[in-house]
């Protein structure tokens, strides 16, 4: 294989594909959204500057991919962090839990999403939408809401999952130190509503050393969302280089 073979593979290993290099569209892209109040010392322990925190909020969502260009059927869930940044509002992707090891690596080595192999699942189950997160055999996340309970304004479900979404994009240098450590920001585009819904709602977390969301208490549920959608994820840009700042 010659050096410019080498160059065109976007990732290891060279003969096995495991990922598409373009904007991967997302059809009927299942949401559980369950908006939390948490200990405001905790939330601003783990988000990084220049963000800002508006409100110690935290949002747990469950993903049900239907289908994926490049990768097929997948489910992921996760917490995001309503940020400010430059004065735009948005969400700090502050950890993300996935059972497809393609869309996992893909999401670390091309954009900056802190994807990790996980256990979740989106299912209803007698009257209600239930969302969990097992690592191995233990349970780290349990979430539910009352099924398709009243419909949500459109408008209302698009600001939610519409928001731009930041990240730290870190790439570890071959002796230790760091080649990239950059905050990145992403935005969601081509984005239709075709199903919206909330209601009352739960949420649990338990603690696990591998998968710490219980570090982010759950004090008061402030709302729910189910919404399903088709949307295209914009390519990450860098807006904050971590090694030029010290």
């Amino acid at each position: 294989m010659h050096p410019a073979d080498v160059r065109r593979h976007a990732t290891t290993p060279l003969t096995a594909p495991l990922y598409p290099l373009r904007a991967n569209r997302f059809t009927d892209r299942a949401y559980l959204n369950i908006v939390y109040r948490t200990d405001p010392r905790a939330l601003r322990a783990v988000v990084p500057e220049p963000l800002q925190i508006d409100e110690p909020l935290v949002r747990f969502e469950v993903m049900k991919m239907g289908d994926v260009d490049g990768f097929g059927p997948y489910t992921e869930c996760g917490q995001t962090i309503p940020v400010t940044h430059d004065g735009e509002h948005g969400e700090y992707l502050h950890a993300m839990y996935l059972d497809h090891f393609g869309a996992t690596a893909a999401g670390r080595e091309l954009s900056a999403y802190p994807k990790l192999l996980g256990s979740p699942t989106l299912t209803a189950e007698n009257g209600a939408l239930v969302g969990t997160l097992d690592w191995g055999s233990q349970r780290v996340a349990t979430a539910t809401m009352a099924y398709k309970w009243r419909a949500l304004d459109p408008d209302e479900a698009r600001a939610q999952i519409a928001v731009p979404t930041y990240a730290v994009k870190i790439i570890p240098g071959y002796r230790g130190d760091l080649r990239v450590c950059d905050l990145a920001r992403t935005e969601i585009t081509d984005l239709t509503v075709k199903e919206a819904w909330t209601g009352p709602a739960r949420l649990q977390l338990f603690a696990h050393v591998m998968a710490p969301l219980a570090d982010l208490p759950v004090i008061e549920v402030i709302s729910a969302s189910h919404i399903v959608a088709d949307l295209t994820l914009a390519p990450m840009q860098p807006v904050h280089d971590y090694l030029a700042t010290g």
